[in-house]
């Protein structure tokens, strides 16, 4: 893992957005497999943070918020 795109901050931010979708579809998923109130908002809860997460490493990647610039 000492390649040259290890070094690269972009790579490391696409692995972490890439395993947040993952994470975001596998519980939207299971939202549907139980029924119990509380779990599917527990799911779609951690889907929706989740997803502010994986936005704001793209904004880091992309530099669009004043704060990564």
């Amino acid at each position: 893992m000492d390649s040259e795109a290890s070094h690269d901050p972009r790579y490391h931010t696409q692995q972490m957005q890439e395993r947040f979708q993952q994470l975001i579809d596998h519980l939207r998923e299971d939202i549907d497999k139980v029924d119990e109130p509380r779990f599917k908002a527990m799911f779609e809860t951690s889907a929706e943070v989740l997803g502010g997460l994986k936005k704001a490493f793209g904004d880091y990647e992309k530099k669009n918020e004043s704060a990564w610039r």
